[in-house]
């Protein structure tokens, strides 16, 4: 029996875009783009190391405390599962039309217009779905990390906001 994948049903969450195969490439936007990679481990040596030699620390700690091996297995996988995002290159692609996330283990693909706020930092910008500060934001938000190129960012992101809220 073959496999018809035509006939597969395209999910629509929250407004984002899902591909219907994951052999299908994404669709390229009419436009100004900007893309950047984010590779915190990078960045400070000194961190990197410090934090690496903190897990290498608890680690033992646990195997030792347990005689475990799966334990320390365990938490070896939690500690670095947490840490994804300061140890593996995060890439972030901004369109026109939506922004693209790419991570270690996932994509995110989300529309301009599920944002309507913007916070920048020292580190990086967090695009919010609601129009006032709320505890939420962290939640449903996105956050877009620097890598020298904090103007270019927001620029681009003040740039989309501001025309998605003039009703382009």
């Amino acid at each position: 029996m073959s496999r018809d994948d035509d006939k597969q049903i395209p999910l629509d969450l929250n407004g984002t875009s899902v591909r219907k195969r994951p052999d299908q490439p994404v669709e390229e936007s009419t436009g100004d783009s900007l893309e950047w990679t984010s590779h915190p481990a990078k960045k400070n040596s000194k961190v990197t190391v410090a934090v690496s030699f903190f897990i290498i620390v608890l680690i033992v700690t646990v195997y030792y405390a347990t005689y475990s091996i799966w334990f320390a297995t365990l938490g070896a996988a939690i500690l670095l599962g947490s840490l994804a995002s300061f140890y593996f290159p995060t890439r972030y692609r901004l369109t026109e039309d939506d922004i693209t996330i790419k991570t270690f283990a996932q994509t995110h693909l989300k529309k301009w217009t599920q944002y309507r706020t913007y916070y920048p930092d020292k580190n990086g910008v967090l695009l919010s779905p609601f129009t006032r500060p709320t505890r939420l934001e962290n939640y449903r938000g996105i956050y877009l990390r620097f890598w020298n190129n904090r103007d270019e960012v927001v620029d681009f992101v003040r740039h989309r906001l501001d025309n998605i809220s003039s009703g382009e």
